[in-house]
């Protein structure tokens, strides 16, 4: 059978960064083919039992199961966290404090990501204007994220991100995804609250984690019945 690395470390409950330490080590049974892994069900069964693991191999995702995946905004910033007076001058310098502090990837990782993300400001700048940058890589991370995480960063001091509008960023979001149809959908409720004027303003106060997650929570609470 084949499949992903991503869908392997998925299946144990894994971050596929161990996953493939483990290949690599010849710690399990399976065989990596460039982007592909090849394996037997039976035996990575067999091994997980043996090695007090849960294996829980989906061969097809349902339809339902696929909208599950489409998360609202505030369970995956409250995974990403929030990172108050981020140092740096530059782009690349408050892009790579921010990927330092994301503690959920390993170092390999955090370079790998680091030199995605500047290499999509070189395509040109995230900066939406208003102040706010929402930094991501040209091509979702399906081998390295599991579930997508978006990390709010507040700076230290503005700085000038070649913006739309020229004005100097004070906060940025970094999106991470594993698929394009996540990225668009968490890309496009962002932006729906950034939109407004209340909530920028209300960014401009420097909120802290707790009051910023509230606030996520009021915008995705739907309309009452009656409510224009």
């Amino acid at each position: 059978m084949k499949s992903t690395l991503n869908k392997i470390a998925k299946s144990f409950d894994l971050p596929p960064a161990t996953m493939e330490r483990w290949i690599r080590q010849g710690r399990i049974p399976v065989q990596q083919s460039g982007k592909e892994c090849i394996f037997k069900k039976s035996v990575l069964n067999k091994w997980a039992q043996s090695h007090n693991l849960t294996f829980t191999f989906f061969e097809q995702n349902s339809e339902k199961e696929k909208q599950t995946e489409l998360e609202n905004l505030l369970p995956v910033m409250k995974r990403g966290g929030v990172i108050n007076h981020l140092k740096g001058d530059t782009v690349e310098e408050v892009l790579k404090s921010a990927v330092d502090h994301l503690s959920f990837f390993s170092t390999g990782a955090k370079e790998a990501l680091l030199v995605k993300l500047l290499e999509r400001e070189k395509l040109t700048s995230t900066g939406i204007g208003r102040g706010i940058a929402i930094p991501h890589p040209r091509i979702p991370l399906a081998d390295v994220v599991i579930h997508p995480v978006i990390t709010t960063c507040f700076f230290e001091r503005p700085i000038d991100f070649k913006a739309v509008d020229k004005r100097p960023v004070f906060v940025m979001f970094v999106l991470l995804s594993p698929s394009i149809q996540i990225h668009l959908h968490l890309l496009s409720k962002l932006s729906f609250c950034v939109r407004s004027n209340k909530f920028v303003d209300f960014l401009q106060t420097y909120p802290a984690s707790e009051q910023l997650f509230k606030k996520i929570a009021d915008f995705e609470k739907p309309p009452e019945i009656g409510d224009n």
